[in-house]
């Protein structure tokens, strides 16, 4: 039961991420015979959560708000399955009110239902008076999104989202985590966003859908999956001396891609390849989409002098700007 001294009203703030080498060695399909390892971001776009006691003047204990309304009953009705099972997990009694929003639209590989389920279970955890660590709520968000739900996604995303920060994330047997920031020197990391562009496809996609066929085919892909964490720490290894070529790190980017796009039939198809290859002869150095594939975003990597190219090139998208973010998930509100 919720006590009298614990809040009415919580909100928190979760980052989304881009992911730049070593995506699909976060598969337990991988990691538990071979140590995967990403290098990623948050990025400041972001999961608004809203958790709330729902007042006694409604005709509904649990109302939900999201892309659509629930208004239910019982934590069993609710349709909306990460929400469903972050309420039932931690033991929230009705009557709750819960929205989300977010900065950019859901299912486009950046990380959102990763970002919503961490979002949440901090909201959760501070309406119940509690705090907890990062590491806590990406686990809890791992075990309701892969355990519970049986979604066939990695660790990456939740890690990301709880941590914040540009990290290697490295996976190992058994589903340890271990999250290792990587140093820039003062003002680096600005001016590695300054060279990147993001394109919005304007498609979203059931992730589920693309990475289920990437798990099946694990096996079969084993060696590849070897080569893209290799990138991940040759990345990595770029960024020892806390600086990193432009040119190197472009280069990653487009062998990465060629890479990942061998793992599934779903995650390119025609029209993104003319979109990829349109920004690669305006002048990007190297690319990929975003997330499992199949639509979501297009990030480029590029000198700034080639971003007006681009974009002319690719004008029928929209380019969104982002900028790193330090933290992970945050309370922004409690009263």
């Amino acid at each position: 039961m919720i006590g009298r001294s614990t809040p009415e009203f919580v909100l928190t703030r979760t980052p989304l991420r881009v992911s730049f080498a070593g995506g699909g060695t976060d598969l337990a399909a991988f990691y538990e015979s071979q140590y995967g390892a990403v290098v990623s971001t948050a990025i400041n776009k972001y999961i608004y959560v809203t958790v709330k006691r729902h007042g006694a003047i409604f005709n509904e204990p649990i109302r939900l708000n999201y892309s659509k309304s629930e208004q239910v009953n019982r934590i069993d009705e609710i349709e909306n399955n990460i929400a469903r099972e972050c309420l039932r997990f931690l033991g929230i009694d009705p009557p709750i009110y819960v929205s989300t929003v977010g900065d950019l639209p859901a299912s486009t590989g950046l990380g959102g239902s990763s970002a919503f389920a961490v979002g949440l279970l901090n909201a959760l955890h501070a309406y119940k008076g509690e705090r907890v660590a990062a590491g806590q709520l990406a686990e809890e968000a791992c075990h309701i999104e892969i355990k519970i739900l049986q979604e066939p996604i990695g660790k990456q995303d939740q890690y990301s989202a709880a941590y914040g920060g540009f990290n290697v994330l490295r996976f190992r047997r058994g589903g340890n985590v271990t999250v290792e920031p990587v140093r820039l020197s003062n003002g680096g990391l600005s001016s590695l966003f300054r060279q990147m562009l993001l394109f919005w496809t304007g498609h979203q996609r059931d992730a589920s859908v693309v990475l289920s066929e990437q798990k099946q085919n694990t096996a079969d892909k084993m060696e590849l999956l070897l080569a893209m964490r290799g990138q991940a720490l040759e990345l990595q290894k770029l960024f020892y001396d806390g600086t990193c070529s432009l040119e190197a790190f472009g280069r990653i980017l487009e062998v990465g891609w060629q890479f990942k796009r061998e793992l599934a039939r779903a995650i390119s198809n025609e029209q993104i390849d003319r979109w990829y290859n349109l920004g690669r002869t305006a002048g990007a150095l190297g690319g990929k989409l975003c997330g499992a594939g199949g639509g979501g975003f297009l990030l480029f990597i590029a000198p700034t002098e080639s971003h007006g190219r681009i974009r002319k090139a690719l004008a029928e998208l929209r380019d969104v700007t982002v900028d790193s973010e330090v933290h992970g998930s945050q309370i922004l509100m409690s009263e």
